[in-house]
């Protein structure tokens, strides 16, 4: 794996996605963006809408965090073990979310969010891998 996708490409690929759903998730909590093509079109009010999109800006910051604990941009935080285990994580999350993508009743949720989810996994496996040695 590290062969085909390097640490950076992965990182900046990482980075740009879930910069782009984070953007995603706050154009829908401010309404530009109808609720009813994300969540699989399952939400049935705004109130819960606020919930799920909330908790999800939450988790998209979070892990643009450990992205950028990561790349060294962050000097404080975990360790580099910690942060391999943390992209372990987020690797099965957006696994599952992939699959949730492709249950989707929204066309548009699985077009669009079910390559950028499993973009991620493989994205996020490669980062859980050990940094590359950059000395030789």
């Amino acid at each position: 794996m590290k062969k085909v996708i390097s640490e950076k490409v992965a990182l900046y690929g990482v980075l740009v996605i879930l910069s782009l759903i984070t953007v995603f998730h706050v154009l829908i909590l401010i309404g530009v963006i109808p609720f009813d093509i994300v969540w699989g079109g399952r939400l049935t009010s705004r109130e819960e809408m606020l919930r799920m999109e909330s908790v999800s800006l939450l988790l998209n910051l979070l892990m643009l965090g450990i992205v950028a604990r990561r790349a060294g941009w962050l000097k404080w935080g975990p360790g580099p073990r910690i942060i391999r285990i943390l992209f372990w994580v987020m690797a099965g999350l957006f696994a599952l979310n992939t699959l949730g993508n492709l249950a989707s009743t929204s066309d548009l949720e699985r077009a669009i969010f079910t390559p950028l989810t499993l973009l991620l996994v493989v994205f996020c496996w490669r980062l859980a891998l050990p940094a590359e040695d950059t000395a030789g």
